[in-house]
């Protein structure tokens, strides 16, 4: 029979009661040092006394009021973002898939808008993923996710990431644009090259089409710059955002230079949630932490720091780890053994890492995260990579 929760997630036997920092508690006592900031989207943590209370005032005034009316919050968080970035204007959702379908929308509308409706198809990347919609699981091109959802959504090209000649052979009189994520989470931790970026731009400045950055996860922080793109010195002209935006309240945004921008005009978008008050007060209250002096060099120390530590452990186990990979505080480790089974090693030790692509343990904490908390969890780490080390010579032996 099944269950009242519809059982299309496989969960791990863990239910968290409250969090503190980048530490969760069980209902039954038990300490886990959260790694995977749920999903990369906890920027600020648990329990963060800014975000709860911007939240628990917020919501004590009013929360929705739908985008039928001015929404000053929502205002205030565009207009920071605007000042932040390359961006001229805004448009607020719920979630990165919301928000990489507003980008695909606002791409392809712009280019109809300039007379080139001809102009409708993307490159997109393998290893790629854009969201669980029709049209962003086409976009992501994974065919395991793909699979029994009928005809997939027209339009998108897959090449290999970080092949700038396989780029150049896809572009057609019928390309719209490039959608590109500086680092694939979901991929398996893998960033582009800087030098891929910065001709990623220029090929779309040669061409006239348009470059779409998919920053879900890489962006608000997460690599020690408001956004990853950032690092290789170029700017998007579309760029999707969601996750550690709203500190794990649901927020999405698509932020975008007005030439495109304005494609969007009344009736061709909208959402009936997206950047309400409430979601926008928790957006104002991350930007507030993440922009304050300091923040993101913290970010980006830590980071190293970690990576470090990472390196000489995947060199102390080559049985256990290929090599350590990423940028900022999105870390992974490519694994020799199956990813399932060292992710498990380290819940053992109160570590929580979550995987990805290409046999990753994927390690995300909270940008807040202290020194301490990064010693602990290396040290929880060093412990599950000699357990699954010794668990690997055993068999061996058999």
């Amino acid at each position: 029979m099944i269950s009242a929760l519809l059982p299309n997630y496989a969960r791990a036997d863990l239910a968290f009661e409250r969090g503190e920092g980048a530490w969760l508690w069980t209902g039954d006592g038990r300490r886990f040092l959260d790694f995977g900031s749920g999903i990369a989207t906890a920027s600020l943590g648990h329990g963060h006394p800014h975000l709860v209370k911007a939240i628990a005032e917020q919501a004590a005034k009013v929360m929705h009021t739908s985008n039928l009316y001015r929404i000053p919050q929502a205002e205030r968080l565009a207009q920071r973002l605007v000042d932040a970035t390359f961006a001229d204007s805004v448009f607020f959702c719920n979630s990165g898939a919301e928000a990489n379908e507003g980008m695909i929308k606002m791409m392809r509308r712009a280019m109809s808008d300039a007379g080139k409706e001809e102009r409708y198809r993307f490159i997109c990347f393998e290893g790629a993923f854009h969201g669980r919609t029709l049209a962003t699981l086409a976009a992501t091109g994974n065919p395991h996710y793909l699979h029994g959802f009928g005809p997939v959504v027209e339009g998108f090209d897959h090449v290999p990431f970080n092949n700038m000649n396989a780029v150049r052979d896809a572009i057609g009189p019928n390309t719209a644009g490039i959608i590109v994520e500086p680092i694939q989470g979901e991929g398996g931790v893998r960033p582009a090259d800087m030098q891929f970026l910065r001709d990623l731009r220029a090929v779309c400045d040669e061409y006239g089409i348009i470059l779409g950055m998919d920053e879900v996860q890489s962006g608000m922080g997460r690599t020690g710059k408001l956004f990853a793109h950032e690092w290789a010195g170029i700017t998007p002209d579309v760029m999707s955002a969601a996750k550690g935006i709203g500190g794990g309240f649901p927020l999405g945004a698509v932020l975008a230079k007005e030439q495109f921008a304005k494609a969007l005009v009344p009736g061709t978008h909208g959402t009936t949630y997206g950047g309400n008050p409430l979601a926008c007060a928790a957006g104002n209250a991350v930007m507030d932490v993440v922009t304050a002096p300091g923040f993101l060099e913290e970010v980006d120390r830590k980071g190293r720091k970690l990576r470090a530590e990472l390196d000489a452990i995947a060199k102390e186990f080559p049985t256990v780890f290929v090599d350590a990979r990423g940028m900022g505080l999105l870390l992974g480790m490519k694994c020799v053994l199956p990813q399932g089974q060292v992710q498990a090693a380290c819940v053992a030790e109160g570590l929580m890492a979550i995987t990805a692509g290409d046999n990753v343990l994927r390690l995300a904490p909270p940008l807040v995260v202290t020194d301490s908390d990064l010693d602990q969890a290396v040290a929880m780490l060093r412990r599950a990579a000699s357990a699954c080390a010794a668990t690997a010579v055993k068999a061996a032996a058999q």
